[in-house]
This record gives structure tokens, sequence and C-alpha cells, in this order.
């Protein structure tokens, strides 16, 4: 896509946004990039540059191996020491939202940028859960991350729920864990009622989240793909947008009447 192409596909995806009565967003890894917070899967990806680390994100080897939890403990601390900023992407949505274009922002990540940009929580439905809190395996305890880190701090490489024992993880929708069924319904309302759907920075490969794609599309709505990379739906959109962003995402938002 050229430069005076993608103008003109910006133009036209601005117009469509003022159009909209109602706008669902998706987001991915890809808004978060600009943060300084790596993809998992690609070019640079954690996962790709450490196909181990994924063991990380996966409940079998969590509950089974002590080193995996420990490794987890380490990362979660370092993230938190290393707090990221959100960037213009996620102002961007925020600006959409205050405008009263963005319904619903369904996102599959778990870094909590989206509400710290200005998002109003109600209608962020963080469909993989958050890094934000800590929950217990077996009795379900929710605590802030904060908490559980401290011990880390303290010395305690593996620390356990202080309930009942059983073992802590972060309250993050791990591979072989069930996504929580309200949140699905959520975002499949938000994708029957919008007049257009935003996927951003998400390869949309990952169901069945993904769906929400080809739900808004069977009920009528317009489909705008922002991503730096092809995605597996590119074919569906009516607007493929590919580039930085942060850059772009702004430049969608429709200047006040």
């Amino acid at each position: 896509m050229t430069n005076v192409d993608l103008y003109s596909s910006i133009e036209t995806v601005r117009e469509w946004i003022r159009e909209a009565g109602s706008v669902a967003a998706l987001t991915g890894a890809g808004i978060s990039t600009d943060s300084g917070i790596p993809d998992f899967r690609g070019p640079r990806g954690l996962w790709t540059k450490d196909p181990t680390a994924e063991k990380m994100a996966t409940l079998d080897a969590y509950v089974s191996d002590p080193d995996v939890r420990r490794r987890s403990w380490k990362w979660r601390l370092e993230t938190q020491q290393n707090k990221r900023e959100p960037n213009d992407g996620h102002r961007a949505l925020v600006d959409l939202e205050r405008a009263g274009h963005l319904d619903t922002l369904v996102t599959q990540n778990v870094d909590g940028l989206h509400q710290s940009a200005g998002s109003d929580p109600a209608r962020v439905v963080e469909i993989h859960g958050t890094i934000q809190e800590v929950q217990c395996l077996d009795c379900e305890e929710r605590a802030p991350v904060e908490r559980a880190l401290a011990r880390v701090i303290a010395g305690e490489d593996d620390p356990s729920c202080r309930s009942c024992g059983g073992i802590l993880k972060s309250a993050t929708i791990s591979f072989g864990q069930g996504l929580v069924s309200r949140d699905l319904a959520r975002a499949q309302e938000a994708a029957e009622r919008c007049d257009l759907i935003l996927a951003i920075g998400t390869t949309l490969a990952v169901y069945p989240i993904a769906a929400m794609v080809p739900i808004a599309k069977e009920a009528g709505a317009r489909v705008v793909i922002l991503n730096g990379e092809p995605t597996e739906m590119d074919g569906v959109a009516d607007t493929v947008l590919r580039g930085s962003i942060s850059q772009i995402l702004p430049q969608l938002v429709p200047a006040p009447d």
C-alpha cells in the first residue's frame, strides 16, 4: 500500500467511524509493542525468541513444574519493576470512547494499559485476564499482584496461597484454562450489535475470540483491520491498514462536530 493509498484509506475509515452508531474494538499484542512490550508470536516475539517461555503460559507445565513457576515469578517481578506506559494507540481508543463512538473494547492483552490510558473499565473486556492480580488455583481467592511480589522480593521464589496453601498464578487465562463465559458473551454481543469493528494488533488466529470478526461481518458491520503484518482474516475486511498502530490509530479518530 502506497502512502497515498494509506492516507485515502485512513480518511475513509475515519468517515465510517463517524457514521457508525456503535464501534467495537478487538486489540492484541501489537497495540502494546510501541510501549516496549514484545508480542508473543511475531518475528521478535517472546515465544519466537525463546520457545521454552511458552511453558509459563501453559497450565499443566505451570502446575507440575516448580521451575516454571519460579521462572514465572521472576518474570512477573521484572515486568512489575519495569512498568510500561500506554502509547498513542491506547490513547486513541480513549478518544474514540469519549467522543461517543466506541461501545466495547475487547482486549487479548493482560497488561492493563487500556485502563492506564483512561479507558472506562466497564467497557473493557479482558478476555485473557490480567497480570495486575494473582489467583489461587485451589480456592480461587484473588489479590493484587503487588502483595505476592512483595513476598518474592522478601525471598520466596514460589509463593503459595496464604489462605489455603494452593498454587498461586497471575489472574490470566493460560493454555489449558477455559475463558470466562461472561466475558465471551460480552464480546459476542458487542460483535453482533456494532456497525463497525476495529481489529487492532492481532493476527486473528486465536479462537474463539477471533470469531468476533466474522460474527460482526455476518451481522452487517464493516470490518477494519489495523496490523503491522498480514492476519488470518485480511480477506474478510472491508479495509486493511498496514503500518504503525500508534501512528495510524490516532488518525482514525473523527474530529469533533
